[in-house]
């Protein structure tokens, strides 16, 4: 009796220096809605990368902006309107379900381990962001897609050791992907559907099959 007591502590004090340490709230929904969105997204951007559509809104603002090499060039493009709502949805989608499974756990969604982990996954997209925007400025369209998963990938390694420990396979295939679709230039978007979208569908599932339905019928 007196030894499965002093395991029961032990794990009892395992999970509470774990809640400390790590932000483990991270709710497998949030993966398979932010999945969803980049999918949709995808979707929507379609005709437009491929030339179905006209993706400039206003092509005779474009060719002044063209001509005067103004960088606000991006803001005229229905692409770049496309991925702004598809990273908000994504982002607002995949808050909203962990905010949720925090609340049930009584566990601050703003609290140290969830800054540490938006640090470290941020760092990594800001530099990426700023890398894609030379990347655009430059014309080079081609590795925009490829960057996106390279640079994301990285975040979500780098965010491991502050959060659920499988998300850095998330991250290894994030970069695997970005680095294959260096070669497959034109295919990008579904490179970037792939990664963006089926894995983050897959990878919350997985996670959702792991903790949060075992935690439901526990």
């Amino acid at each position: 009796m007196n030894q499965s007591e002093s395991i029961e502590t032990i794990r009892d004090i395992r999970r509470m220096m774990e809640r400390s340490s790590r932000f483990i709230s991270l709710s497998g929904l949030s993966g398979v809605s932010a999945g969803v969105c980049a999918l949709a997204g995808a979707w929507i951007a379609h005709p437009y990368v491929y030339g179905y559509k006209e993706y400039i809104i206003h092509p005779e603002i474009a060719i002044v902006q063209a001509m005067a090499e103004d960088y606000s060039i991006l803001f005229n493009t229905w692409l770049f309107w496309i991925a702004v709502g598809t990273f908000f949805s994504a982002f607002i989608s995949a808050f909203v379900f962990t905010w949720i499974k925090s609340k049930k756990e009584g566990i601050p969604v703003w609290g140290n381990a969830s800054k540490r982990v938006l640090a470290s996954v941020g760092i990594p997209m800001i530099v990426g962001g700023i890398f894609l925007f030379r990347l655009l400025q430059f014309g080079t369209f081609g590795l925009v897609a490829p960057a996106c998963l390279i640079f994301y990938g990285l975040g979500l390694v780098n965010a491991a050791k502050y959060t659920l420990n499988e998300i850095k396979y998330l991250g290894y295939t994030e970069i695997i992907l970005g680095l294959i679709s260096m070669w497959f230039i034109g295919y990008g978007l579904y490179f970037w559907a792939i990664g963006f979208g089926l894995m983050h569908i897959v990878y919350g599932i997985w996670m959702w099959l792991k903790y949060d339905y075992k935690n439901i019928h526990a």
